[in-house]
């Protein structure tokens, strides 16, 4: 038997998703995410459902409330208009905006 092979880690299987995801976060955290890689880590955690688990999990876990006092506010004058249907794309639009630029400010 090999001494090296004594102090070496457990392989690890890993997907390329969840290696994927890994690299984006480790991105995100140090503030080097552009929008492309945003994009393509919300994908990610859209279309597999471990990555997806493991995240509302972790915002679960979070559930402190906002330091923003007038933010449910806002949310519940938006909801309370009567809209149409131009109204509620623009309002699906903004929404897609300030979710996009919340995200880059808060890298």
């Amino acid at each position: 038997m090999d001494v090296n092979m004594k102090h070496q880690k457990g392989l690890r299987r890993v997907t390329f998703s969840q290696e994927r995801f890994e690299i984006l976060i480790k991105k995100q955290k140090n503030g080097e995410a552009k929008f492309s890689d945003l994009v393509e880590l919300d994908e990610i955690v859209n279309r597999v459902p471990d990555i997806r688990h493991i995240i509302l999990e972790e915002m679960e876990g979070t559930d402190t409330p906002s330091d923003e006092p007038g933010q449910q506010d806002i949310l519940i004058t938006k909801e309370s208009k009567p809209q149409g249907l131009l109204e509620k794309i623009k309002a699906f639009f903004n929404q897609l905006l300030f979710l996009t630029d919340s995200r880059v400010i808060s890298v």
